[in-house]
């Protein structure tokens, strides 16, 4: 689902996501990509604050099918665009990297899936987010931690379990 340019730790989510005020973030949203059923900034802060116990600078990036297929191809040389890519560039304060949406992949996704395109964003940039702090699914006690705490950050916004 992601593609991570280096390795973190992963830190621990607080159960109450109200608690995390203290961490700033800068946020920008690139809508190269606009359909009608993309969210807001504002959705799209509301989803990274709930899923980020640090300070960081997030670019999240929405792109097209063509943009998507080649940033796949690139950097995890995969042939098909993926829902969600996430880059990590370094190990300093604050956090800082991308998460890449490919809109046409998560509209098609949340469709198949009987999802809300909403909700399918909503956890998808938390699933980002939480790429960006370390967490990942590459073993089997790896994914069920992050689907875990994916589960419990979507029901805490209001969403249903995305699993």
């Amino acid at each position: 689902m992601s593609s991570t340019a280096n390795k973190r730790k992963p830190i621990s989510i607080p159960s109450n996501t109200v608690e995390k005020t203290s961490n700033k973030l800068s946020l920008m949203v690139q809508y190269v990509s606009k359909f009608p059923e993309t969210p807001n900034r504002h959705h799209f802060r509301k989803w990274v604050k709930a899923a980020l116990v640090q300070s960081a600078e997030i670019v999240i990036r929405i792109v097209d099918q063509e943009e998507g297929l080649s940033l796949n191809q690139r950097f995890r040389e995969k042939a098909y665009p993926t829902n969600v890519l996430t880059f990590t560039y370094d190990d300093t304060s604050p956090l800082t990297g991308d998460i890449v949406l490919c809109a046409p992949v998560v509209i098609r996704e949340a469709q198949e899936q009987h999802k809300s395109i909403d909700a399918h964003y909503a956890h998808l940039t938390i699933h980002g987010v939480l790429h960006l702090q370390g967490y990942d699914h590459e073993t089997d006690l790896e994914a069920a931690d992050m689907e875990q705490l994916e589960s419990q950050l979507m029901t805490q916004l209001g969403y249903p379990d995305p699993y």
